[in-house]
């Protein structure tokens, strides 16, 4: 069982930045994908960015440039690094880990980014 913690949402200005992490439990962090998803009101969930266990990254086109993921594998956290923040950037966004044997998912609390001035 994986036990996903994130932190670091809140209000900013268009153009500003926030970094969100995701603590995480269990001793085999290591050998999962994780990944940033964000719902916002009256959409669907979508991918944000993923990394894997080795270390790849992909992104959604929209924040290509603007938003970086990146893992620590030995304090068992995920980061997501979101610069140049649009409106269109405001939603819940929910940190997720994914066993590659069983592609159980396994999902945080989430955290609120609110865009707007």
């Amino acid at each position: 069982q994986v036990q996903l913690v994130e932190s670091g949402g809140g209000l900013v200005q268009p153009g500003g930045s926030l970094r969100l992490s995701c603590a995480a439990s269990g001793r085999i962090f290591r050998f999962y994908s994780m990944g940033w998803y964000r719902q916002a009101p009256g959409k669907q969930r979508e991918l944000v960015a993923g990394i894997g266990s080795g270390g790849s990254t992909n992104y959604a086109d929209s924040v290509k440039g603007r938003f970086t993921i990146s893992r620590d594998n030995v304090k068992n956290t995920l980061w997501l690094q979101m610069n140049s923040l649009e409106p269109e950037d405001t939603a819940v966004y929910y940190c997720n880990s994914r066993n590659p044997l069983t592609e159980a998912d396994y999902w945080g609390q989430g955290t609120q980014v609110t865009v707007s001035s």
